[in-house]
């Protein structure tokens, strides 16, 4: 009989999460995820098969856990989108941007199940756009809007990797939501 684990797969993958958001998938190493995590070698490899495994699980856990929250409170509208557009400044320093964004920067190299992983999250987002987009009873196809707001998004988390300012990067959401909202 095996020894207990001494971690739960959530805490791990929340670990990990950090780590390859800095390093991308193909510079992180299983030292890395080591150190960030605190489970050894084996301990990751009982849970995962491999690091692309801990990779997609850690890619599919954000996913699940960002940005559609803040597109669902009532009433819907501009201000739950002008909050998710904020998720863009990220996390932290080491943190910029948005993980699944930064993720896209290496598609050629991952898994095809990111890709997956990464255009169904978006798929959802664009549906929540939309439906926030229609409670403000614009005359012009909120389908159209809602893939202005999530390019808008993407370039924002990719500036945000050369560590613009706090105020310039307001005032582009500023811009953009002064736009939208005057449609």
């Amino acid at each position: 009989m095996g020894r207990p684990k001494k971690f739960n797969r959530e805490g791990v993958l929340d670990s990990a999460i950090p780590v390859f958001w800095k390093h991308g998938f193909a510079n992180t190493t299983v030292q890395h995820l080591e150190q960030a995590t605190g489970v050894n070698k084996s301990g990751l490899y009982s849970e995962f098969k491999d690091k692309e495994d801990l990779f997609l699980a850690s890619l599919e856990r954000y996913v699940q856990t960002r940005g559609a929250e803040i597109l669902t409170p009532q009433p819907l509208g501009w201000g739950n989108i002008e909050r998710f557009l904020r998720l863009g400044f990220g996390c932290d320093d080491d943190q910029r941007g948005c993980f699944s964004v930064n993720s896209m920067r290496e598609l050629a190299g991952l898994p095809a199940e990111a890709k997956e992983i990464i255009s169904s999250a978006r798929q959802k987002l664009t549906r929540l756009l939309i439906r926030n987009i229609e409670a403000e009873r614009l005359k012009v196809d909120p389908g159209i809007i809602a893939d202005v707001v999530l390019t808008f998004f993407d370039g924002f988390c990719i500036i945000q990797n050369l560590k613009s300012g706090k105020a310039s990067s307001e005032r582009k959401i500023r811009s953009l939501m002064q736009v939208v909202r005057n449609l």
